[in-house]
């Protein structure tokens, strides 16, 4: 079984990324995404240090190798990725027990990944596991937004408790369903 720990170094940020292109959802054909799904953005080293800054990225490690991964962002991380200030500026305007989003504080989950060999092993439940030791003592919940076409994760998100709180049509047509676990 893998170790779960924080990410604290650029070998452990350069894991993450490697990871990250081999499921790239532009990386990888239809029956792929359908059956094993995707991830949407592609980070770069400097996106991945701006956040890991304010908080550790829970990751996954089997020797020197990353084998999963919960990106962490915290409210203070707004504006360090321009692609996921929309999802911030969301955040605003949607309600959760009839008060903003925003007005809370909370952990945005930047996306999740399992090396595909590792899959159906209990990885994914683990390292979120990790992420909620690390943050619910501190923040209230974690959100993120996933792909409503991105089957797997979303069975997943709602297996370990997440719940969908918004659902949004992008500009570029893809729907996207605003997803929250609530820790307190």
């Amino acid at each position: 079984m893998p170790e779960f720990t924080q990410s604290y170094s650029n070998h452990d940020l350069e894991g993450i990324l490697t990871l990250q292109m081999e499921n790239l959802k532009t990386n990888l054909d239809l029956e792929v995404k359908l059956r094993e799904g995707f991830v949407t953005v592609q980070h770069k080293l400097e996106d991945l240090q701006k956040l890991q800054d304010h908080a550790g990225h829970v990751i996954a490690r089997e020797g020197n190798k990353i084998v999963g991964y919960v990106l962490a962002m915290t409210q203070a991380s707004r504006y360090d990725i321009p692609v996921l200030v929309p999802m911030f500026d969301l955040f605003d305007r949607i309600l959760y027990k009839e008060k903003p989003v925003s007005t809370y504080h909370y952990m945005v989950v930047g996306q999740v990944c399992i090396a595909k060999a590792y899959r159906g092993q209990g990885l994914f439940d683990a390292c979120y596991e990790k992420y909620k030791a690390c943050f619910s003592d501190t923040y209230d919940f974690a959100i993120t937004e996933i792909a409503s076409n991105n089957y797997r994760s979303l069975a997943a998100h709602r297996r370990i408790g997440f719940e969908t709180l918004h659902t949004y049509v992008a500009p570029d047509g893809q729907e996207w369903q605003i997803v929250i676990w609530d820790w307190k």
